[in-house]
């Protein structure tokens, strides 16, 4: 599934595939090594989730692969409080923290375990589903002066506490994961008391403390870009900033609503720092909605839409960048170039909202999507008149005109009579067909009486008479981004006289 949902978005000089195994790679960016963003917003929990560092390690086992975040989602990136700078005394004479471990999530009652633990960590995997929470006290030692950023890496609630303060209480935590971290100075070389607490809910979980460090930046990062031969910078959201009653503080978002379709701001400014070592950037994006990548549309070579790919997500993004497979996946939603190109959020009206009222130039259209082969299409065989009771039928020849296997997604799109109301245009029927270097296959439409229809402003369903335009091809009708169309061929269709039609049985239609 995630092989065949990911995107190809862009492929300037035909970076991708690479021709040969790199020797060194520099992976950054905020979802290089996320689970959270293999798993988006609806999941179970994969039992051995590959992300795409893992994914580029496995596939690529002879290259150097440099490893920095850089950054974080929507801030500083956060690494993991290591466990030298815990000690559970104040004069250190002993390293860890003091834990507790409760039944129940509100840490109440006898403590059902205690001991000392190295680090506030705690991972679990059961068969029953776990109810449980943890405190774990004793000092930390700063490292430097300045300004800390702590949260607690969590699917669930957490408090933490530094000489007495709260840094940050996210104990209200429901069924969406925060990002939510608290900010405090503190002094190189001295001694604070610290208090963690978590609870944990679930059959599977992993938990920890995690810090930004004042001073460290995207330095490291852009070393690893300079001694690399190619970099992947992977990026984008996670359910932790886009969902509902979030609270994200970040240029961008309005809580977990997007108030902007860019990248978040602070990933943008690392990407662009990256970009200028002069090394090929090939750029995986792992969210769950559109993103108004312009900059790195007109600068990246190679973008890869991998929305939130599922356990094995890594080994899929890896495999596309080798060339162990050809990317297939179209995309389901417009890309646009801005927010500001649509209709305001309390307007119901369809004018100009998605890919079938929208008058604009955009930067990915709906069904966009390229390949690592070719494909070429015969002229379609589709009746000049046709009657619409009866349906249309509508064929027409594909062919792989490309050195390589791949899998094109064939695209039947009907423009209407301009009327009020109705759509320019709209997806009517799409097939996903394999095919070898040089094979061809003949692909057919039904359209039915539905499908010929459109419901106008009062609400009544009908085949209206005038002339209609059928397209078929690897994308949509139109000017596209360089590759997005393999090649179409239309036919009109008259009727002389607006046919009702009767409402059928509920039926999906495509979105964009």
């Amino acid at each position: 599934m995630a092989r065949a949902s990911m995107v190809l978005l862009k492929n300037a000089g035909n970076l991708l595939p690479l021709k040969s195994a790199p020797a060194r790679i520099a992976v950054i960016g905020p979802n290089a090594d996320s689970l959270d963003a293999l798993v988006g917003n609806y999941y179970g929990t994969p039992s051995a989730p590959v992300t795409v560092l893992d994914g580029l390690r496995a596939r690529f086992p002879k290259a150097k692969i440099d490893y920095v975040q850089g950054i974080g989602l929507v801030g500083p990136a956060e690494d993991p409080v290591p466990e030298a700078a815990f000690c559970a005394d104040e004069a250190c004479r002993q390293k860890g923290l003091y834990a507790e471990h409760f039944d129940g999530v509100e840490l109440a009652g006898k403590p059902v375990k205690t001991g000392l633990d190295a680090a506030p960590a705690i991972a679990w995997r059961s068969t029953g589903m776990r109810s449980s929470s943890a405190r774990w006290s004793g000092w930390l030692t700063a490292p430097a002066s300045g300004d800390y950023s702590f949260r607690f890496a969590s699917e669930n609630g957490y408090r933490v506490y530094i000489d007495g303060k709260p840094v940050v209480e996210e104990w209200g935590v429901g069924d969406a994961p925060s990002l939510l971290s608290g900010v405090i100075a503190l002094e190189k070389g001295k001694r604070y008391p610290i208090r963690v607490e978590a609870f944990q809910r679930g059959q599977r979980g992993e938990q920890r403390l995690v810090w930004h460090v004042p001073g460290s930046d995207a330095t490291q990062a852009v070393a690893a870009a300079r001694a690399a031969d190619i970099v992947v910078f992977v990026g984008g959201l996670t359910s932790r900033i886009e969902g509902e009653e979030m609270k994200v503080k970040a240029e961008g978002f309005a809580g977990g609503d997007r108030t902007s379709l860019d990248l978040p701001k602070p990933q943008q400014q690392l990407l662009e720092q990256v970009h200028a070592v002069g090394k090929p950037v090939v750029l995986v994006l792992m969210n769950g909605s559109a993103l108004s990548v312009n900059w790195a549309d007109k600068h990246i070579p190679a973008i890869v839409e991998a929305w939130y790919p599922g356990g094995q997500g890594g080994t899929a993004a890896a495999e596309l960048i080798a060339g162990d497979f050809s990317p297939a996946g179209r995309l389901p939603v417009t890309f646009y170039k801005s927010a500001e190109q649509l209709p305001p959020f309390d307007s119901y009206a369809m004018d100009n909202r998605t890919y079938r009222y929208f008058k604009g130039e955009v930067l990915y259209p709906f069904g966009h999507g390229l390949s690592y082969t070719r494909f070429a299409y015969a002229p379609l065989s589709v009746p000049v008149e046709g009657d619409a009771a009866k349906g249309l039928e509508v064929s027409t020849e594909v062919r792989n005109a490309g050195a390589r296997a791949g899998e094109e997604v064939v695209q039947l799109y009907l423009n209407f009579p301009d009327r009020p109301g109705v759509p320019q245009v709209a997806l009517r029927g799409f097939q996903r067909i394999a095919l070898q270097p040089g094979e061809a296959k003949t692909v057919r439409f039904t359209l039915t009486p539905r499908d010929l229809s459109a419901v106008t402003p009062e609400g009544q369903r009908l085949v209206m008479a005038g002339q209609y335009r059928v397209t078929v091809g690897g994308g949509q009708p139109g000017p596209g981004p360089p590759g997005s169309r393999h090649g179409s061929w239309s036919a009109r269709i008259r009727r002389s006289r607006p046919d009702p039609v009767r409402p059928p049985s509920a039926r999906h239609e495509a979105r964009g």
